[in-house]
């Protein structure tokens, strides 16, 4: 996501880091880059006006700035005029975790991914203390109840759509009332979309705001269709009050005009990110964390989180960081680490979440997901021994498993060295440390 934009923007920020000295032609010559990449990735002209605008406003003095830190001033100004146009402070999860009963509505376009969210939204807020059900209102499309319902059998959730033909205000209200009945606490309500805005969708959705009076009102727009995502916004936002955004198909749009746009626009916060197809593809919307991918310097905190889910909390994860430093990091926890990676998603996902910086100095073919595959092989194909103590791996043993997993012996010679650099590495580390204990670590792939 925001690829275009971030290649754009990372050369002028790189002339920007080295000044000493910024002047106003320097500093003019700076925003007028900056303000043809907003435009270049569709974001709004006015919007992309007045971001510059503050941003020189803000710019260090109104004429000769001198310093070592000059350019990193102004870098630090785009930065936080960024995190205020994508909306500030993060909005939060959109409902409390102490508070389990509720509706949830959620508003779009047809394709916009409204019923795929409330599947995902329901794996998210579902859990103990909050019993969760679906409930479709969308009787023009018989495919979107199907799939409800196949998203409920696949969540073990109570679902409830309605019949082709039927009005969704007054046998909404009936089938509302028999989940709550069964038991459901928090209802997701996916509501019927249309290919475009039109007046009998807004008069619908308005109807069916007033009668169910839902705690929170959704609106997902498709990140793909840039500005027509910040107009339908301008659109729903009119019609049905929205406490937020969610941008679907983010990881597919390479300009990033909607998310850009749309707080300052419509005034709507986006409160989620929708990152894939799966249902645990869904995140937190973090102004700051996207603010920092934009401008390359990478998103750590976020692949933390990842990082810990995936090792099963914190606590496991600063555990492996532990053992890292002690230097009994084996070959099988180096399995595990790249195991890990895989699982998070796509490898150029993850690589995303790193500062631009660091991406530039590692070789194309470390950013190929096919070469965690032949590591895992190569490791798959030892014996336990051999991954506990790797020293023991002779050159008869090196071409056993050359053999076993299919891979050349320079290939098990290449994973090999690796994991002795990983253990220089511990050594350098933990001499940095002095031998501190309490010391947050990371394990070193995740």
């Amino acid at each position: 996501m925001f690829d275009a934009l971030t290649a754009r923007l990372t050369p002028v920020l790189s002339r920007l880091r080295g000044r000493g000295v910024l002047t106003e032609e320097n500093i003019g010559e700076a925003l007028r880059e900056v303000r043809r990449a907003l435009l270049e990735a569709d974001v709004n002209v006015a919007v992309a006006r007045t971001f510059i605008d503050r941003i020189r406003a803000s710019a260090p003095g109104t004429g000769i700035t001198r310093g070592v830190g000059a350019g990193q001033q102004l870098i630090r100004i785009v930065h936080d005029e960024l995190t205020v146009l994508l909306g500030g402070e993060p909005a939060g999860e959109i409902i409390a975790a102490d508070s389990p009963r509720g509706r949830i509505m959620v508003v779009g376009l047809q394709g916009s991914g409204k019923t795929t969210l409330c599947g995902k939204l329901a794996r998210r807020l579902g859990g103990p203390g909050r019993s969760v059900a679906l409930l479709g209102l969308d009787p023009y499309r018989p495919a979107a109840g199907e799939q409800l319902l196949r998203l409920g059998e696949q969540l073990e959730v109570p679902a409830a759509v309605l019949d082709p033909g039927l009005d969704p205000v007054a046998e909404g209200r009936r089938r509302c009332a028999a989940l709550e009945k069964e038991g459901a606490g928090l209802i997701l309500i996916d509501t019927a979309g249309r290919q475009t805005v039109d007046q009998r969708l807004m008069d619908e959705l308005a109807a069916v705001h007033e009668t169910f009076e839902p705690l929170r009102t959704l609106l997902v727009l498709d990140a793909m269709t840039g500005q027509d995502a910040v107009r339908t916004a301008e659109s729903f936002t009119a019609r049905v009050p929205c406490s937020g955004a969610v941008l679907t198909k983010l990881d597919g749009d390479a300009r990033g005009g909607a998310a850009l746009s749309l707080r300052e626009t419509a005034g709507v916060p986006i409160v989620y990110a929708g990152t894939g197809e799966g249902l645990d593809d869904l995140e937190l919307f973090h102004p700051e964390r996207m603010a920092d991918r934009i401008l390359g310097m990478g998103d750590v905190v976020t692949l933390v989180e990842k990082a810990a889910r995936e090792a099963g909390g914190e606590a496991a994860l600063a555990e492996e960081g532990e053992r890292f430093l002690e230097g009994g990091f084996t070959l099988e926890d180096f399995r595990k680490q790249i195991s890990r990676l895989r699982s998070m998603g796509p490898l150029s996902d993850v690589v995303g979440l790193l500062p631009g910086q660091l991406l530039g100095r590692m070789p194309d073919q470390q950013l190929d997901d096919g070469a965690f595959v032949a590591l895992e092989a190569i490791i798959d194909s030892m014996t336990p021994e051999e991954r506990r103590r790797p020293a023991i791996i002779n050159a008869s043993r090196r071409r056993r498993i050359a053999r076993g997993s299919g891979r050349s012996v320079q290939e098990v010679n290449g994973l090999l060295k690796q994991y002795d650099m990983m253990q220089k590495m511990a050594r350098r580390l933990k001499g940095r440390a002095g031998g501190r204990r309490g010391r947050r670590t990371i394990p070193p792939l995740a």
